[in-house]
């Protein structure tokens, strides 16, 4: 745990008791803070209480008297489309709003780190596609190389639930734009801005805010170090920004789409294969076209996007590509549950919309697509011109009939449920074949999260592949 440091003796507000607002909760207490709780959950609160912590309704006139900050969980809105009515109090009474991530790096450095030869380093990885495997490649690459290290945030333990980082460590730490608008401090080391496509502009009021949201990252972070995707505009918008010339090796770019040139530190893949240049000259090269755990160009993406970090703290190429043989994928991203008949199945349920799914059907060869499940704005109506893979679609959930009139020229069937999807498309594959779970929309129609609509497609070919 990170006890919480600034607060000893003072009372702090946490709205939302999930994860990570327990977890913040003990690292206040455990700094000396006095807690004080809300969630409109009744269960949650009562798990707050078992604890001994104090819950106190935060919506009535005087629910933040002598409150000296409020901590807010992610998933809260704090702004659009609307604020929080809690938020708002606090905005009324003139109570700063913070959360963990803000939390964490302001009470992360203790004395104790005089005492280190080598300094603890943050990397903080964000983005909208690709963040999850990158912080995790980043980590198990690191592990590989004996650095001991922790991965966190929106991935592994919360922010504060880690342990202190001791001589040498380094603390991996994947972020959600949810969590960079908010953080009051943000200062990592290093940071990794993997790309930027639609997603959440309803909470983040539209592609500025949410653009807004990941930049702050960077700038009002002010890294040593930053690892950016520039094949968006946005991502080459950042990179010159936080430029200071063509040579500055304190940005390193990062591109899937193009070879980069000039004078500072570029990272590109072409016909996969990853290549690093300083200075206008090749410096290392690594074959990516045969790693496991890393198929498809989303995942060269990814790839570079962990070289740069690692090349960032020193690690050698050699180094890194041993890593990234060993590295397996994370479950429900583009994971190879099973090879049966010579059919390969797989779990890309974390594919919840149509531009994470598009980096799945060009990542494989005849595809059988499981699509469907709560569809976003827009459908799949951008994944027309992505069919080239697809032999045929099985579509399920609360969209089916949506998604089969935007493909409509695509070879498909209405099956509604996963099960049906599974049976009807193992019943059709030929070797060769890929069925592919790769939704392009939300779970929550027929499952709790992505993780369980995946782990459901899993069972269901175990069961197959048992018979």
């Amino acid at each position: 745990m990170i006890p919480v440091r600034g607060y000893e003796g003072r009372r702090v507000a946490v709205l939302g008791l999930g994860r990570s607002g327990l977890a913040t909760a003990r690292a206040l207490k455990a700094g000396g803070a006095e807690p004080v709780l809300w969630d409109d959950s009744p269960e949650a609160r009562s798990k707050a209480e078992v604890e001994g912590f104090e819950c106190r309704d935060l919506t009535k006139q005087d629910g933040f008297t002598g409150v000296e900050v409020l901590i807010v969980s992610p998933g809260i809105p704090h702004l659009y489309p609307k604020p929080n009515p809690v938020i708002a109090a606090a905005w009324a009474a003139q109570v700063p709003v913070d959360n963990d991530v803000g939390l964490f790096f302001r009470s992360l450095a203790t004395d104790e780190w005089n005492r280190f030869e080598t300094l603890p380093r943050v990397i903080a990885v964000t983005g909208s596609n690709g963040k999850s495997t990158t912080s995790a490649l980043i980590h198990h690459c690191l592990d590989h190389a004996g650095r001991p290290s922790q991965l966190a945030g929106n991935i592994g333990r919360g922010v504060l639930d880690i342990d202190a980082p001791g001589d040498g460590d380094v603390v991996v730490l994947e972020l959600s734009s949810y969590q960079t608008d908010l953080a009051r401090s943000l200062t990592p080391d290093i940071a990794v801005f993997t790309n930027l496509t639609p997603d959440h502009l309803d909470r983040h009021g539209g592609m500025g805010g949410y653009f807004a949201a990941k930049r702050r990252l960077f700038a009002e972070g002010g890294p040593d170090r930053a690892i950016i995707g520039v094949d968006e505009n946005e991502g080459a918008y950042l990179a010159n920004q936080l430029a200071e010339g063509p040579g500055d090796d304190r940005v390193i770019r990062v591109s899937v789409s193009c070879k980069l040139d000039g004078e500072g530190w570029n990272l590109f893949a072409r016909k996969g294969f990853l290549s690093e240049y300083r200075k206008g000259r090749q410096v290392a090269s690594i074959d990516l076209r045969n790693l496991p755990g890393l198929p498809g160009v989303h995942n060269h993406q990814n790839a570079l996007m962990a070289y740069g970090a690692l090349r960032g703290l020193g690690l050698a190429p050699r180094l890194i590509e041993q890593g990234f043989h060993s590295f397996a994928g994370l479950p429900h991203r583009s994971q190879t549950v099973a090879q049966i008949n010579g059919v390969r199945f797989v779990n890309d349920s974390k594919a919840t919309n149509a531009d994470s799914a598009a980096m799945a059907l060009r990542a494989f060869p005849n595809i059988r697509w499981i699509a469907g499940g709560l569809g976003k704005d827009g459908g799949i109506a951008s994944l027309t011109g992505e069919m080239d893979h697809v032999v045929k679609a099985y579509l399920i959930g609360h969209s089916a009939r949506e998604f089969a009139l935007q493909i409509s020229d695509v070879p498909h069937e209405i099956c509604e449920t996963m099960d049906i999807a599974v049976r009807k498309a193992a019943a059709d594959a030929e070797p060769g074949d890929t069925i592919l779970l790769a939704p392009a929309a939300a779970s929550f129609d027929q499952y709790a999260d992505f993780e369980k609509r995946g782990e459901d497609f899993t069972r269901l070919v175990e069961e197959l592949d048992g018979q």
